[in-house]
């Protein structure tokens, strides 16, 4: 298999870090879906990263789809997101919650960095980040300090979006450590993993 995308990327590297829990060989091609448009386009028409390419051709695009796959060959049982109930239903709650906090927390970054100064649009940006702030409060507030993963009593999707989004904060300017201490104690901790360890940017 190989992954497309840079794991500065939220998206990518929650694929990446999803391939290393489950034991999934891959190489890495790591395309920017900003400096690499062109390259990127070739895998996903939308130019945006992640992608996977299979091992049969097959190319898989956006980061819940190719996640949803590597559920169902490393076995729906055991994988990071349980296959039904009120199990799957709340890790999802937590994923989605975490990867619309990536999307806002890119959007401010975008309005930042690709807009000429005299063309911000400052109310868009603080909107977007207030998004992030109250995305990442709320998860937060689930943690139980003296538990090692977010959910169920094992790693699950829930902690590897959880992680990403918290990592995106920090690099956006939000002080985790103070406003979500639960989360960033939590994202060190699972910063030691080797499948967080090794996918790092």
């Amino acid at each position: 298999m190989m992954l497309v995308g840079v794991n500065r990327s939220p998206f990518t590297r929650r694929v990446a870090i999803t391939l290393k829990v489950y034991g999934m060989p891959y190489e890495q091609l790591p395309l920017s879906g900003f400096n690499d448009r062109a390259e990127v386009r070739v895998s996903n028409p939308l130019g945006r990263i992640p992608a996977l390419m299979l091992d049969n051709g097959e190319v898989l695009v956006d980061s819940g789809a190719i996640i949803d796959h590597l559920d169902e060959a490393f076995g729906r049982d055991r994988a990071l997101t349980p296959p039904a109930g009120p199990d799957r239903r709340a890790v999802m709650k937590v994923a989605a919650i975490m990867m619309g906090a990536c999307d806002k927390g890119l959007q401010a970054a975008y309005e930042r960095n690709h807009h000429p100064p005299e063309k911000l649009h400052q109310p868009w940006i603080d909107d977007c980040m207030a998004q992030v702030t109250n995305a990442l409060t709320a998860v937060d507030a689930m943690i139980v300090s003296d538990r090692p993963y977010l959910l169920l009593g094992r790693l699950t999707q829930a902690d590897v979006t959880a992680f990403v989004a918290e990592r995106l904060a920090r690099g956006l300017g939000i002080d985790t450590t103070k406003e979500m201490p639960r989360l960033s104690a939590l994202t060190k901790q699972l910063a030691n993993e080797p499948a967080f360890r090794l996918t790092q940017p």
